[in-house]
């Protein structure tokens, strides 16, 4: 009797979950609009004149978007060929991959008010040029276009898996003395959060300045709903980044997936991981969770400090805390380190695609070996074209994806890319133990990058974003060990194996492609 309550109270639990009653509610909306078109059919000699209309304005603003992908483009003006009395609306409706005018105009003023705080290291510049011109070219792209300088004398550190930074993550929380700032998509009740969550309270309990941000999707099965309310009371300033509403609006497309800590001001921890037990390994999902992090420690981590302060205040505007930041002093840099460190940032709100510039630029660079690892690979064009041609003049391009995937859907699209890129002389390799999520960039044991960035259309032009490039020093022969390691772990994939694929899996794959963009 027991074990029947016990399924009852589960099976009510997950029917009345935030994600099944959304879906619910997001599906009665669709029915809604359906019904609505029909009814309005018998008006037809009039209405269908002015919605073509409306699809012919439409196109027009989507041409001449200069800042939109082509894929983009072309998905959309296929639609509005098939649907050209409905289209229109529904370009209106869901077809700005950009924030809403409210938030774009939140997110300006914030970082407007923030960007001055970050400082400069203008000797870290003009080392890199000096070392490595081209590298150089790189840093100085963002600086100038996206306000992110680079830093000496920033201690690094290189965590190949999520349960290897996960200790020193929590001693550099307990170290904390006067803040700590965390951002993150995913958070999920488990020992990983549990163990984070008891030293928040006990820190603001002493009267650090505990701040939180959470994608509110992101964590909508870890979390419960207004969560924040919770961690107040326990004195966590906590924000739900763009909070679900059950709306057909891509407005909720913008998630917030970065991942950052730091504490106060002069230790960052960022990398793939979330505060999930997956992450660490004590809760296996899909075979073995493959991950990396890194850790900063110098001028290099307030640059983390002001990416996480500069959604923060768009979102708390008024926040009279906000305040002890602008009095931050600068961290003293240590002596000179060999390697440099660039941290960076990513936003839909913007017209520049950061994340997507910086991996053109390095995948332009190569001239010997480009390794790569993402959990997705969804490409555009440019991106496939720049992959091919590196390959072609003969660089070493190696890209590393999951041997378990987590969406089997977004799996077979990531699987549709691998013929052209074999067939060009990318080698692709499959990660047999289980879901490999780090995003890593490695260019000819002379750039590394690690970061939340994955190879995909949702990070590189929906998502919010960060990263951190590093040039030269220890940190890049640690990057190159890993990826090796991983190699030693992989199975190859082969023309052979590509062509094996079922007829219905390839069909599959070719309707993938033509909605990615989309999705």
């Amino acid at each position: 009797m027991q074990e029947l309550g016990r399924m009852i109270k589960k099976l009510c639990s997950k029917l009345f979950s935030r994600i099944v009653i959304t879906g619910v509610l997001i599906l009665i909306q669709a029915a809604w609009f359906w019904s609505l078109f029909t009814s309005l059919s018998s008006y037809a000699h009039w209405l269908n004149p002015l919605m073509i209309a409306l699809s012919v304005i439409m196109c027009a603003v989507l041409i001449r978007q200069d800042s939109t992908a082509p894929e983009f483009k072309i998905s959309w003006m296929v639609l509005f060929m098939i649907m050209p009395v409905q289209g229109g609306l529904l370009y209106l409706l869901w077809g700005d991959k950009r924030p809403a005018f409210r938030l774009r105009k939140k997110l300006d003023w914030a970082y407007d008010r923030i960007r001055p705080l970050r400082r400069t290291d203008p000797a870290a510049q003009a080392m890199l040029e000096q070392a490595n011109p081209r590298a150089g070219r790189t840093a100085a792209y963002l600086r100038d276009f996206a306000a992110y300088p680079v830093y000496s004398g920033t201690n690094v550190k290189f965590y190949a898996s999520g349960e290897a930074v996960f200790p020193d993550l929590l001693e550099a929380l307990e170290s904390a003395q006067e803040s700590i700032l965390l951002e993150f998509f995913i958070i999920s009740k488990g020992k990983m959060w549990d163990a984070v969550h008891d030293v928040l309270r006990r820190k603001a309990a002493q009267g650090v300045d505990v701040r939180m941000i959470y994608d509110d999707v992101g964590c909508a099965t870890g979390l419960p709903a207004q969560y924040w309310k919770t961690l107040q009371v326990e004195g966590i300033q906590a924000v739900p980044f763009n909070p679900f509403v059950p709306l057909l609006n891509l407005v909720m497309n913008s998630r917030d997936h970065r991942k950052i800590v730091v504490v106060d001001g002069k230790t960052a921890f960022t990398g793939g991981f979330n505060l999930a037990d997956e992450y660490i390994n004590q809760k296996e999902r899909f075979g073995y969770w493959c991950d990396t992090g890194v850790r900063l420690q110098g001028p290099a981590a307030w640059s983390f400090a002001t990416i996480f302060l500069e959604l923060w205040a768009s979102q708390r505007p008024d926040d009279p805390g906000l305040d002890a930041y602008r009095e931050e002093q600068p961290f003293p840099a240590e002596e000179p380190t060999i390697g440099l460190v660039q941290p960076y940032s990513d936003s839909p709100v913007d017209d520049e695609n950061v994340s997507k510039n910086v991996y053109l630029d390095l995948i332009t660079q190569a001239q010997e070996t480009l390794w790569i690892t993402t959990p997705y690979l969804i490409l555009d064009n440019a991106t496939m074209t720049a992959l091919r041609l590196a390959a072609k003049r003969g660089v070493d391009v190696r890209i590393y994806t999951p041997g378990i995937p987590d969406k089997k859907m977004v799996y077979q699209l990531t699987c549709s890319y691998f013929e052209p890129l074999i067939r060009s002389g990318v080698k692709i390799y499959t990660f047999t133990p289980g879901f490999l999520h780090a995003k890593t960039w490695l260019v000819d044991d002379r750039i590394a990058a690690v970061g939340t960035v994955n190879l995909d259309y949702r990070s590189l032009y929906l998502h919010f974003e960060n990263c951190c490039a590093f040039y030269g020093g220890h940190m890049v022969r640690d990057v190159l060990e890993d990826v090796r390691a991983t190699l030693a772990e992989s199975h190859e994939v082969t023309m052979a194996d590509v062509l094996r694929t079922p007829l219905y899996k390839w069909l599959a794959q070719v309707f993938l492609r033509f909605f990615s963009p989309l999705m």
